[in-house]
């Protein structure tokens, strides 16, 4: 059953956050009442945004907090304002990372192309970077990728890629059938390695995806060479997933000797992103 005065407690209610909000502005409430006292589905976007803003900074916290009350109590939906604030975040981490200071409507820089970017947007970003190019004031120290790719890397990776920079090639192995004239061999195992072992990685059964996602990001190769040195060979043949590999393969399998290496490209990232401490690259 519905009471008569419903209405009217809704408006006191209503005047009673009015006025706890406006308490807020002169110093007399906490910030967490005021941020739960506007509308329980504003109050949650606050909580949520202070929750994962406390990650970035405690002053970037209390900042967003005090956006959301501001604009809830503007009359700004609460999508608009998560949408802003979002945007306003996006903005500052870029700045902060040095990706660049010019940044678009959508917060971000202007030398990353979104994915749906048309065919002049694609234009555009190209010819800015030809006049970044002829403009001699224009200084860039390090490869604008790598940013980027240091979010997408492991730890266990950053040390894959730091030992292939102090120690060279690594030497692998491919098990595969054994066929006349090799005519039909089918891989059984490839990329056999001692090298997660070697740098120290914490996930060793993850290697491959590391060195998959490694190559993705042009750092390393794998070649068809074998190292200088084939006595290295023989520690790699002898492990465990190499031997089971080899009964896997069925009668008078194939063992061939392949590499592992760093790049040139991935040289200039373990220089400029890692702790090398001044030591030059192994080479190739």
């Amino acid at each position: 059953m519905v009471s008569s005065d419903g209405p009217v407690r809704a408006e006191v209610l209503s005047s009673a956050e009015t006025a706890r909000v406006m308490r807020r502005e002169t110093g007399t409430i906490s910030p967490a009442s005021a941020v739960f006292g506007v509308l329980p589905g504003l109050a949650r976007v606050a909580a949520v945004t202070s929750a994962r803003a406390v990650s970035w900074s405690v002053g970037v916290t209390v900042a967003s907090t005090r956006v959301v009350v501001r604009r809830s109590m503007s009359g700004d939906p609460p999508a608009t304002v998560l949408q802003n604030l979002a945007m306003d975040l996006r903005t500052a981490a870029w700045r902060a990372l040095g990706v660049g200071e010019d940044v678009d409507n959508h917060g971000v820089p202007e030398s990353v192309v979104p994915i749906n970017a048309t065919t002049d947007d694609l234009r555009v970003r190209g010819e800015d970077l030809l006049r970044r190019s002829n403009d001699v004031h224009v200084a860039e120290d390090t490869h604008p990728a790598f940013a980027r790719i240091l979010a997408e890397l492991t730890p266990d990776e950053a040390r894959i890629l730091r030992f292939l920079y102090l120690n060279g090639p690594q030497p692998a192995v491919e098990v595969r059938t054994n066929r006349p004239l090799g005519i039909g061999s089918e891989l059984v195992a490839g990329r056999l390695t001692m090298l997660a072992e070697h740098a120290g990685c914490r996930n060793l059964e993850r290697v491959q995806q590391y060195l998959t996602n490694l190559n993705r990001l042009g750092m390393i190769e794998f070649s068809k060479d074998q190292v200088s040195n084939p006595q290295r060979y023989q520690l790699v043949e002898a492990q465990p997933k190499v031997t089971e590999a080899v009964k896997r393969a069925g009668r008078w399998p194939r063992l061939l000797r392949r590499s592992i290496y760093l790049n040139a490209f991935g040289e200039d990232f373990c220089r400029a992103c890692l702790p090398l401490h001044g030591a030059p690259p192994a080479g190739r």
